[in-house]
């Protein structure tokens, strides 16, 4: 059986890690290569940073901090924010990470889907999307619209519809982001987290409302996803990755675990 993945989420703005509730109101909590590093040596699976601020700044993502937090640990890492070609996605890469996530740009060129999988892998490239609850079901029959631009866009998209076209493009993975449960650690959104993950065939990743254990455990067994993304609950030390490890095999969920 696959063992599940835990990964934890560094949202940089200024060089620090920040935090917020429904991506506002953003705190700041540390340093991004320090606060890595820890993570990777708590036995975390994997880790995603934003640059959360390049994309709309106009500027690319900041590669020395790619750079940094490579040499700092020894595991995957997926990097997105000030992507906006392949390019953009080769000079990530080459910075150390294994991952590139894009969002709204591969809306607005799927193409870009396509032709990041064909130069880098289709493991090297993450679409990360923003699902928001609709009635619109003429256009969105799932009942869920794909937005962008920080939430402030609707696309009219579908968001399973999305989710198979990116599958067919090139996509490796899917991170689905529960717009309302950012930050709230009341749980992520599993309904549409199973709906994406049962529509393709490549795994998903449930990110935003992780709480407690049994939040990630429902992400997995119930939501169908194959990881998820963690950030306040361990960002204020309430919770550890040892610690939500150990819960989570008593729970019978099958993780990685590297220490006790």
């Amino acid at each position: 059986m696959l063992t599940r993945r835990i990964i934890p989420c560094l949202d940089v703005i200024d060089h620090k890690v920040t935090k917020g509730v429904k991506f506002a109101n953003n705190v700041v909590l540390g340093d991004p290569v320090e606060m890595a590093a820890r993570y990777y040596e708590d036995g975390c699976d994997e880790l995603v940073v934003y640059d959360i601020t390049a994309s709309a700044e106009g500027r690319k993502t900041d590669l020395a901090m790619v750079r940094n937090v490579a040499r700092a640990i020894r595991i995957p890492f997926a990097v997105g924010g000030g992507v906006s070609s392949l390019q953009d996605m080769a000079a990530v890469l080459l910075a150390g990470a294994e991952k590139v996530s894009v969002n709204s740009l591969a809306v607005a060129n799927p193409a870009l889907i396509g032709e990041g999988a064909r130069a880098f892998g289709a493991q090297c490239v993450v679409l990360g999307m923003d699902p928001v609850k609709t009635n619109d079901l003429a256009r969105c029959p799932s009942g869920y619209e794909i937005t962008t631009r920080g939430f402030r866009n609707r696309t009219g998209l579908d968001a399973v519809d999305w989710a198979r076209r990116a599958e067919g493009e090139g996509a490796g993975e899917i991170v689905v982001n529960s717009v309302d449960a950012d930050g709230t650690r009341a749980g992520f959104q599993l309904e549409i987290t199973r709906l994406i993950a049962d529509a393709v065939r490549i795994p998903v990743v449930a990110s935003g409302g992780a709480g407690n254990a049994a939040h990630l455990r429902d992400a997995f067994l119930e939501g169908h996803a194959d990881a998820a993304i963690v950030a306040g609950m361990l960002h204020t030390g309430e919770w550890t990755i040892p610690m939500l490890k150990r819960e989570l095999a008593a729970m019978g969920v099958p993780v990685r675990i590297t220490r006790l």
